[in-house]
């Protein structure tokens, strides 16, 4: 039995999960899918919205158990679990990183979204007045990040995002080494059709660390919603020895 330690992305919560997690259950193994600062089930004021905090619920999480976990990140959420691998290599069996930001020491998910010219999302996005938050309006997440999501599933997954990102994630620095973080094994499943962290994105995130797994979903950025059930074979299947890069 494996323990899956699940990490949403920013605006989602652990709800992103509910349709991947059965899957992994149904093979014996043990989920927890986190709900970070700010999102639907554990909504807090944007000044508390902070990458500190979402580090620090995570590895709180993992600090509760006596065992080792599989700790897997969604987009924004790279960025989250190598800062808590960096904190607690011993614990963590593996890193899966789904359209997630595997970040170099020093870099910010918003350094890497602005090197990104052909990514959709970040242009589209509305800052508060104060830069503390960012929104995003339906029609750019319905074009843009739900693209290959069915509507019955769009639906309830608008009214479970949050209407309010805070900024400070995304411009927080990680600081990870090769010492701790370099030495956790590391899986990246990638997302062929993603326009939110596009393909080149992710194949330059790649080069940052050593990934001995790289597997591949066509699909959007979200394959938590679009095709959860293949996500689910994907996580199970991890620990193959299976590097897929682009030609």
């Amino acid at each position: 039995m494996k323990h899956y330690i699940l990490v949403h992305g920013a605006w989602e919560g652990s709800w992103s999960w509910e349709d991947t997690a059965p899957s992994l259950i149904a093979q014996g193994h043990k989920v927890t899918a986190v709900d970070l600062a700010g999102s639907y089930s554990n909504k807090q004021p944007i000044s508390q919205v902070t990458m500190a905090s979402y580090v620090q619920t995570v590895a709180d999480a993992i600090r509760q158990l006596d065992h080792k976990v599989i700790l897997v990140g969604h987009s924004m959420a790279g960025a989250v679990i190598s800062q808590v691998a960096e904190l607690l290599p011993e614990k963590i069996e593996r890193l899966v990183y789904v359209a997630a930001f595997l970040l170099a020491d020093g870099d910010s998910v918003l350094e890497a979204m602005q090197r990104d010219p052909a990514g959709e999302f970040l242009p589209q996005l509305t800052f508060s007045e104060d830069q503390s938050s960012v929104s995003a309006s339906e029609q750019t997440l319905r074009d843009v990040a739900f693209h290959d999501v069915e509507e019955k599933t769009i639906q309830p997954a608008l009214k479970r995002m949050a209407d309010q990102q805070a900024t400070e994630p995304f411009i927080a620095k990680v600081a990870v080494s090769n010492e701790r973080f370099g030495s956790v094994p590391k899986t990246f499943i990638r997302t062929d059709l993603d326009k939110m962290v596009t393909p080149a994105l992710q194949e330059e995130m790649l080069g940052n660390w050593k990934v001995d797994r790289v597997h591949h979903l066509p699909s959007g950025h979200f394959p938590t919603l679009s095709m959860p059930g293949q996500l689910a074979e994907e996580l199970l299947r991890s620990d193959e020895v299976r590097v897929e890069r682009a030609a």
